[in-house]
This record gives C-alpha cells, sequence and structure tokens, in this order.
C-alpha cells in the first residue's frame, strides 16, 4: 500500500471517476485505475462498483477512503509540523466558504494571510452550511465557514449580521419602516434551504407565528429573484446582499434577528500549522 495509490483513491471518490482524478491528480487515467485496482487486490474487496452511469464506493471504499484520508492527513502533518517548528508555515490549506461569506469576508483574510504565507497553497471551496460541515467532517476540507451555533467544532467568531425582511416594492408591506414577523403569517413565504433556516424557523416559532412556505431555494440570489417576481416574502442575512436589490426592497425585521458566522475546525489540537496560522490570523484582523 502506497500513498500514491492512497491518493488515487481518495481523488477517484471525490471527482466520481477516474479520468477525473487523473485530472486532478497529474497521473494517467491507466495509472490511477492500476493503483486503485492494487489497492483492491491487497485489501481483498472491491472499493467501487462499476455501473452504466459512473462508479460508486462501496461500504468497504467508503472505509477505505475515510481511513486513507486520516493516514494521509497525519503523513502531510510530519512535513507541515516539522517545517513549522523552523518557523515556516508551507503547505496547502483547504478553506470551504458561504458563496456570500467569500468576497464579503474572506477574500481579504485570504490577501493578508497568503502575504503573510506565500508559501501556502490555499484552495478554497465554495457550499452551503452542510456542504461545509460534512467536508470538514470527513477532511475534504480543513477550515470552513459555518452558521452558528455548530456543535462538535472548534470555532472562532467571524461576523454577526442582521436577517432582514425581503418584499416586493409594491407590497403592502414595504410601505412602512419596519416588518414584524407577525406580519408574515398567512403570506406565501420563501424559504431558504441553507444555514438560515433554523434561525428564520426559531424566530418564527419564538412568535409564535406559522410561516406559510410556499417555496424553498438555496442560495439569495434565486430568493430575490422569486421575491421580484411576486411569488412571495422571505428573509435573508444582510452579508452578500446587492448593493442594488432591484424590484425588492428590505425592511429591518422585529423582534431582531441575527446570523452569526465562525471559523470552524474539526480540532484546534489536531488542525494542521497553515489552518492554524490562517484562525490565528482572523483574530489579529478587523474584518
Amino acid at each position: 500500500m502506497t500513498l500514491a495509490q492512497l491518493r488515487a483513491l481518495i481523488a477517484v471518490a471525490e471527482h466520481g471517476g477516474f479520468t477525473a482524478a487523473a485530472d486532478h491528480t497529474g497521473m494517467s487515467q491507466p495509472a490511477v485505475s492500476r493503483a486503485v485496482a492494487a489497492l483492491e487486490r491487497e485489501l481483498g474487496a472491491a472499493l467501487f462498483v462499476r455501473h452504466r452511469d459512473g462508479i460508486a464506493l462501496t461500504e468497504a471504499g467508503r472505509r477505505a477512503v475515510d481511513r486513507a484520508r486520516e493516514a494521509l492527513r497525519h503523513f502531510d502533518l510530519i512535513r507541515a509540523d516539522v517545517a513549522a517548528a523552523a518557523g515556516e508555515i508551507t503547505g496547502e490549506l483547504r478553506l470551504a466558504s458561504l458563496p456570500t461569506a467569500t468576497g464579503t469576508l474572506i477574500a481579504r483574510l485570504l490577501r493578508a494571510f497568503t502575504d503573510r504565507y506565500p508559501q501556502v497553497h490555499v484552495r478554497l471551496f465554495e457550499g452551503v452550511d452542510d456542504d461545509i460541515r460534512a467536508w470538514l467532517r470527513r477532511g475534504a476540507a480543513e477550515v470552513g465557514v459555518v452558521t452558528l451555533p455548530a456543535p462538535g467544532f472548534d470555532t472562532v467568531p467571524l461576523s454577526t449580521h442582521d436577517m432582514v425582511a425581503v418584499l416586493p416594492a409594491d407590497h403592502p408591506l414595504a410601505e412602512g419602516p419596519v416588518v414584524h414577523l407577525a406580519d408574515f403569517a398567512g403570506r406565501p413565504f420563501i424559504l431558504t434551504t441553507a444555514g438560515c433556516r433554523p434561525l428564520i424557523m426559531t424566530a418564527a416559532r419564538e412568535s409564535k407565528v406559522r410561516l406559510d412556505i410556499a417555496f424553498e431555494a438555496s442560495g439569495p440570489a434565486a430568493i430575490l429573484e422569486m421575491v421580484a417576481a411576486g411569488l412571495g416574502v422571505s428573509i435573508v442575512p444582510t452579508l452578500g446582499l446587492p448593493a442594488d436589490p432591484g424590484t425588492v426592497v428590505t425592511r429591518p425585521l422585529r423582534p431582531r434577528t441575527t446570523r452569526s458566522l465562525a471559523l470552524a475546525v474539526p480540532s484546534l489540537a489536531d488542525c494542521r500549522p497553515a489552518a492554524r496560522a490562517f484562525l490565528d490570523q482572523l483574530t489579529a484582523f478587523t474584518l
């Protein structure tokens, strides 16, 4: 069993095929296939099932991938820890972010971080809150932007911002200076499927308001378009809202509801030097 075989296994699992894995690892497609086949022979079990639409991990394959990620993480830590002991931060930082946070919060942090640690290669992933938590748990990302609370992770606070009501410009509720959660009762509501969903549902429950959920959408852009089309009203975070929201308007929400974001890692005691340096950068950085 070699490191190259483990890397090939992980690449095939993450990218969904041998050709895609070859593109991401710099290996040839036959070399990736041979590496996985050699692992299967050594382990005495099929790691992937091949079917007409592609490949999928077997149960043995899922367990092997989890262990392979863990093994490679510890192997990579050897180099990173030795370099850190000599005062040098090197290696790779796999960072996962919410799309609304990347340009508004993370870009400035990354600029300062890469200026200070130019030898660290940063790989940035974007996804919704559930995606990021899953990537952190399985080791695909080392640091992630998540919505608080985040049980099971160590976190460093990043930003807190208001949630606001979003309405068509000609909506009756747009005439007032604020919108109360109770005002949403009986009106078609567009609910996010992303990390803000629990916050919205908790706020409604505490205000004893039953939301009439007519549609669901993941990203703020889709929600704004649906509100503009007159399909309903919604609640979104101020972070990432466009300067010109077009034919929709926002109003402060009462009672006030906020969303808090944090940088999360599976364990502060067991993260790579580059990841720890990125977290340390945040504590010295004013967003």
